[in-house]
């Protein structure tokens, strides 16, 4: 939308500012029932549900979805979840596209969201006893903050792949960290895949900086290998800066996950050298897809195990 004009009044400002959508009780006390009925009327403007506006034709966008969500929600409601995550900025492929919106516990749910038009995104309602004003982010429109909206869409999340896959973007893409998320913690004791959520930050703060390598610590955990040291830095053999993914440094194994950007001939190249700087320096080096880590983890844990035990490591030191 354009922005107005230094002559705009009020509600033309109330307009841009919620991307087009208002409720009937905004426009009416801006410009009276009657024109409001007239403007609906004419086509001018459209009805989407009971009590919201849209003062425009087309498609809806990203940012009216939005809006159509949280003022069809009524009083109090706020953006939630991954919607309010990627509101805030978060970059990621997920596969569900649900608006959530939180609303006060003493409020009902709104019957009206199940009534929106086709064009717009599933929205579910959702009541909290607990949303204080450190977990709101006022903005067009309210949301919560990243730290809270990635707690939420964790313990919403239909896997819990795709919970820590959520968390683990946000705290990459430097959104959100991992004692911003403890603290929504704290406040919500009996948040679903509360402990996940506590371990999985606690990985990130680790050095854990993608998901492949979250579900490398938790195999290792799980089968009682020794923890590796994630992202360390290291100097390569031309003096470039460079970051392992997984490293154990006592016994000088490091671990490399290759995500799908790894098949790129550039990255192939340029992981070939990695190796050999490797190589070089003394280390032995295992190499995994991405796609191991989590399919095939028995034979990963296998030679990672393998690779160790050459090293030196036994398994009741």
């Amino acid at each position: 939308m354009l922005m107005p004009g230094d002559d705009a009044d009020a509600f033309e400002w109330l307009v841009f500012e919620q991307s087009g959508v208002v409720t009937a009780r905004q426009a009416e006390a801006h410009l009276g029932p009657s024109r409001v009925r007239h403007l609906i009327a004419t086509g001018r403007w459209r009805r989407v549900c009971r009590g919201v506006l849209v003062t425009q034709n087309g498609e809806f966008t990203v940012e009216q979805q939005r809006w159509i969500a949280t003022l069809a929600a009524g009083e109090g409601a706020v953006l939630a979840g991954l919607a309010a995550a990627r509101a805030g900025g978060l970059r990621g492929r997920w596969r569900r596209e649900v608006v959530d919106v939180l609303v006060p516990y003493s409020r009902r749910a709104a019957d009206l969201i199940k009534r929106l038009p086709l064009g717009l995104p599933a929205v579910r309602v959702r009541r909290t006893r607990s949303l204080p004003d450190a977990d709101v982010q006022r903005g067009r429109p309210d949301r919560t903050t990243m730290a809270r909206s990635v707690v939420d869409a964790a313990q919403w999340a239909q896997t819990a792949e795709e919970a820590q896959s959520v968390l683990a973007a946000a705290c990459q893409q430097g959104r959100a960290n991992p004692a911003e998320i403890r603290e929504v913690l704290i406040r919500l004791p009996k948040a679903r895949r509360r402990e996940l959520v506590r371990t999985t930050v606690g990985d990130i703060e680790g050095g854990a900086t993608a998901l492949s390598e979250i579900d490398l610590v938790k195999l290792c955990r799980a089968h009682r290998l020794p923890l590796p040291d994630l992202q360390e830095r290291r100097t390569d053999a031309s003096g470039r800066v460079r970051y392992l993914d997984a490293y154990w440094k006592q016994w000088r194994l490091h671990v490399e996950v290759d995500g799908a950007h790894h098949m790129d001939v550039r990255h192939w190249a340029a992981d070939m050298r990695r190796q050999n700087d490797v190589w070089i320096a003394g280390d032995r080096i295992l190499r995994f897809a991405a796609f191991d880590i989590r399919h095939r983890p028995t034979v990963v844990v296998a030679q990672i195990r393998a690779a160790l035990e050459a090293s030196g490591w036994r398994p009741d030191l």
